[in-house]
């Protein structure tokens, strides 16, 4: 089972790497940020509303975030600009960031239930492999964004978890 404190750092991760591609996009037009060059969710664009959406998603089941309007089909339609959805993004990691720094080890061991629209079914399943399901799918994706975004010539900064500030050095 994780801690609290995984939750924590993997939410200042998360909102660190956002940072990282956000301010990489902004570099490019957004024709570039709109092509479709295949990836599973087309676009850089496309990718990044998609991961918002999904981590809006898993916010609702776990606090009282709002549920998407839309459903999966339609996660990389959210925003058609990157700013207004880099506004969402920030506003949402910050979300994450408060969220982690309240969470409990008896909440991550309680079962989380909830309908999957996805699966097509009702999942129960213990809170703590729900959270490492919604920071890992983030770290997919993006990983993805970050492959895209130096593919176009942008240049996103290191991914590594070590080199994050304010970890302490050993």
């Amino acid at each position: 089972m994780i801690t609290p404190q995984h939750a924590q750092l993997m939410a200042s991760y998360n909102a660190w790497q956002n940072q990282s591609l956000y301010s990489a996009a902004e570099g490019l037009e957004e024709e570039v940020l709109a092509l479709d060059v295949g990836a599973f969710f087309g676009s850089i664009l496309g990718t990044l509303n998609h991961i918002l959406w999904a981590d809006r998603t898993w916010m609702s089941r776990f606090t009282a975030v709002p549920k998407p309007e839309v459903g999966l089909g339609e996660s990389a339609h959210l925003y058609d600009d990157l700013v207004p959805l880099s506004e969402a993004r920030a506003a949402l990691d910050q979300v994450i960031l408060d969220w982690a720094h309240v969470l409990t080890a008896d909440w991550l061991s309680e079962p989380l239930d909830w309908y999957s629209g996805a699966a097509g079914k009702d999942v129960s399943m213990p809170s703590w492999i729900c959270v490492t399901h919604f920071f890992n799918h983030q770290t997919h994706h993006r990983g993805q964004v970050h492959a895209m975004l130096t593919a176009a010539g942008a240049e996103p900064g290191d991914t590594d978890l070590f080199l994050m500030s304010g970890l302490g050095a050993g």
